[in-house]
């Protein structure tokens, strides 16, 4: 149980010799792993061993005990060192706010000791048939059969899955029932596809898992009417904020590679107004840009983290969370269509201070809009800023959907 990680008093992320370390094995080759798409399977064993998975379960039963600031604050510095890792840790960290913090059901706590362990958890939501993304109109069945149940069907979008030590996967039962199954990852007629081809986050294993009448235990099933949050108004606040946090990451490694870049160029420009760069005011003003988006992107992420704990606090209080579950949608939604902006803004200002040497492949600089790109592309920023204004203009609700 030493190698926990702690959150600290200040509340803005982790400190510790546990999580420094965590975050150099994440930083070394992290640029090599994603120029060469070498899969990071042996860093995930060290993400096991920090137990960093484990932030937000209780102390009292062997976790870190961290706040909703805490965990994002880690993401950040996480996403920072390696924002595919980070990724791959994206539902993991939402399946222990659903089933673990959430889910008050002595089967739950077979998965909250397995957390607490280091098991990661993986998602497979998505099914490429369906007409809109995280309809509950799926093709993946959950059919008895004697004292158990088999499972069939193929999902895609299973972001961290290939990683993972068990899978939740998304059905619906005979009558139609959506539901959830938890189960581990090597179970038979299970497989996992390293089929994910696009050209940002590209070592999330966010490809293809294939369930061909896969064995379910009756204590692995959980029916959506069992109070897990599935389908609850608002829920995806959390695992949308997440994604935010990765690119405010991301900012962060933009900003150090400016000022490396900058401190190492020994060439300027005929025409400009210093000889040495590190001198020149007009390379000194965009790091200064960037290191300010950098700044306003996390406080932004952190004012939204606070919202989910006082929603944590209703909850707790067992007092009504609509109002409080709302008001985290709206900062979720406000965070990421300002952060997405600055991350796009900021990696293409990374290569006004390096010039065209800055371009060469081996840098590869370039992941970082390609990274913050791919991120900013789930749950596009137009449909949120519409859904504000018309918040803003005429009081609508945001749209309750986990996928908004």
């Amino acid at each position: 149980m030493d190698q926990i990680i702690e959150p600290n008093a200040r509340g803005a992320g982790t400190d510790g010799e546990n999580f420094t370390r965590l975050l150099d094995v994440l930083a070394t080759n992290a640029r090599e792993r994603e120029l060469d798409r070498v899969l990071p399977y042996d860093v995930m064993e060290q993400v096991r061993l920090s137990r960093v998975g484990a932030l937000r379960i209780s102390r009292e039963e062997g976790g870190g005990g961290a706040t909703s600031r805490e965990l994002f604050g880690a993401i950040i510095r996480l996403a920072a060192a390696d924002p595919n890792v980070t990724h791959i840790l994206r539902n993991h960290f939402s399946f222990v706010e659903r089933f673990i913090r959430q889910y008050h059901d002595p089967k739950s706590h077979v998965w909250r000791d397995a957390a607490v362990d280091g098991a990661i958890f993986g998602l497979a939501y998505g099914e490429l048939d369906t007409k809109r993304v995280g309809s509950l109109d799926l093709q993946t069945t959950l059919v008895p059969e004697a004292e158990h149940y088999r499972l069939n069907g193929t999902k895609y979008y299973c972001t961290g899955t290939l990683y993972a030590d068990y899978l939740l996967v998304r059905c619906i039962t005979q009558d139609g029932t959506p539901a959830s199954v938890i189960i581990p990852c090597e179970r038979e007629g299970l497989e996992r596809i390293d089929d994910w081809d696009g050209f940002g986050q590209r070592l999330t294993g966010s490809g293809t898992t294939i369930l061909r009448n896969v064995r379910v235990d009756l204590h692995e099933v959980v029916l959506d009417s069992e109070g897990t949050h599935f389908g609850q108004a608002y829920a995806g606040s959390f695992p949308q904020l997440i994604l935010t946090a990765i690119n405010v990451g991301i900012l962060h490694s933009i900003l150090q590679d400016a000022t490396s870049l900058v401190r190492g160029r020994v060439r300027s420009y005929s025409h400009a107004p210093t000889e040495r760069p590190a001198d020149d005011p007009l390379l000194q003003q965009v790091v200064g840009q960037i290191a300010s988006f950098a700044f306003a992107a996390e406080a932004t992420v952190l004012a939204a983290a606070d919202s989910l704990d006082t929603l944590d606090a209703l909850r707790g209080a067992g007092r009504s969370e609509e109002a409080g579950a709302h008001e985290a949608s709206l900062l979720a939604s406000k965070a990421k269509v300002v952060v997405d902006e600055l991350v796009i803004r900021g990696s293409s200002l990374l290569l006004d201070v390096g010039g065209a040497s800055a371009t060469k492949r081996g840098l590869n600089l370039d992941r970082h809009w390609r990274n913050a790109r791919t991120l900013a592309s789930h749950n596009p920023t137009v449909y949120k800023a519409r859904a504000i204004g018309d918040n803003a203009i005429n009081g609508t609700p945001l749209p309750v959907s986990g996928f908004f």
